[in-house]
């Protein structure tokens, strides 16, 4: 990947080695083992570096290169696969999820009075992509209710399971609320892969791989580690019982070597800082990255506009701090007033991360994207999301 000089996409060289600075101190701290950060602007990548280890204990330093566990950025690449067959008028929005996958006809609510009852309306398209269905990710946090806890009964996170098999007990547990009742983070987008493979005839991963992985050319890309690219797997990271830094998850005995049968749209794609900036240049050209058109801008611009009525605004994981003047799209976060999320940006622009600390900015209105790939879990034990944006807009100079 070549890198510009930052003077001619707007940027000042000085104010941008910030960034370095700022993943240095997490380093250096021990707070992170490393990481690799990309900034790029009107189709000029102005930074592009790497920090840290991807492997502590056999010193194994991050590379440019090196893979990393993408969990939740797997969303906006699912609604994307959705969204092509959309193009081709396979399904509406607004088409009960039903219609596709008979398994959703009945079910049910759980309400706060211990009772189960009738959805007031059927769950739509539109609400497994923007987590309005009722659906549950199950008990990530400590106020778990009775429905996360049946999730997490369901063993919903086996790879040894089919997308069909997965989506068959989503659909016999209780739903959490109403459907577009409120936003709850969830499952969703994993049936949403579900329907995928229900409308195209092919597995998710064979849809993404044909239309989307190779016409971008994501090379690393994929529901599973490929075995003779372990040397490039960075080892997953987090808080355990005796360390801040403890080994969660090595690259020889990973859960993402295959066999695996589920695809998980979710959570489920492995990827490098570089194709992760071929998709996200692809949204941000409107559905056409170099020559290659993935889809027609109003159908980008209908991903990344705000698909949430006022009422249930702001959103916000359980147990965590509320997303103040955030939006949710089909697959994306997005920036509805800049002043009350408190952080650098622009109305519009649309962003989202993953479970083990990576993040993705793209602002249409600057023509900018930023990338921050790293391996901790739990997601947001420290605020490097929003420092990344500061130092990323700082450098803004024109």
């Amino acid at each position: 990947m070549e890198l510009t000089n930052p003077e001619t996409a707007g940027f000042s060289a000085e104010r941008l080695f910030r960034i370095n600075k700022l993943m240095n101190r997490y380093v250096d701290s021990g707070k992170l083992a490393g990481m690799v950060t990309c900034v790029a602007r009107r189709g000029y990548v102005v930074h592009f570096d790497k920090f840290g280890y991807q492997d502590i204990q056999s010193k194994a330093p991050m590379e440019l290169d090196t893979i990393f566990r993408i969990y939740s950025m797997t969303k906006p690449v699912t609604c994307t696969a959705l969204m092509i067959l959309y193009e081709e008028s396979l399904f509406n929005l607004t088409d009960p999820i039903s219609k596709y996958i008979p398994a959703f006809k009945n079910v049910r609510v759980w309400t706060t009075d211990n009772e189960l009852v009738d959805p007031v309306r059927p769950i739509t398209v539109q609400d497994i992509m923007r987590h309005t269905a009722g659906l549950s990710y199950g008990g990530y946090e400590s106020s778990s209710s009775y429905v996360d806890k049946l999730y997490d009964e369901a063993d919903l996170f086996n790879t040894s399971l089919t997308n069909e098999e997965i989506t068959a007990r989503i659909a016999s547990l209780p739903l959490i609320s109403h459907p577009g009742e409120k936003w709850h983070y969830s499952m969703a987008t994993d049936v949403a892969g579900y329907l995928v493979e229900v409308l195209s005839g092919q597995s998710l991963a064979d849809f993404m791989q044909e239309k989307i992985i190779d016409p971008l050319g994501m090379n690393d890309t994929a529901f599973y580690i490929d075995p003779a690219k372990l040397n490039r797997f960075a080892t997953l990271y987090g808080k355990t019982a005796d360390d801040d830094l403890g080994v969660l998850d090595e690259p020889a005995s990973s859960d993402f070597l295959p066999p695996i049968a589920a695809h998980a749209g979710g959570s489920g794609l492995v990827s490098t800082t570089a194709d992760y900036l071929r998709f996200t240049q692809c949204i941000l050209n409107k559905g056409e990255p170099e020559g290659v058109r993935l889809l027609g801008p109003k159908t980008v611009g209908l991903m990344t506009s705000n698909h949430l009525p006022a009422t249930l605004l702001p959103i916000a994981f359980e147990g965590y701090v509320p997303m103040l003047g955030m939006g949710y799209g089909l697959g994306f976060g997005v920036m509805l007033d800049v002043a009350q999320t408190g952080m650098l940006g622009s109305v519009g622009d649309h962003s989202w991360g993953g479970y083990a600390e990576t993040y993705f900015l793209i602002d249409p209105q600057e023509e900018m994207i930023a990338i921050l790939m790293s391996q901790y879990l739990p997601s947001q034990t420290y605020p490097i999301r929003q420092e990344f944006r500061t130092a990323v807009y700082q450098a803004l100079i024109e």
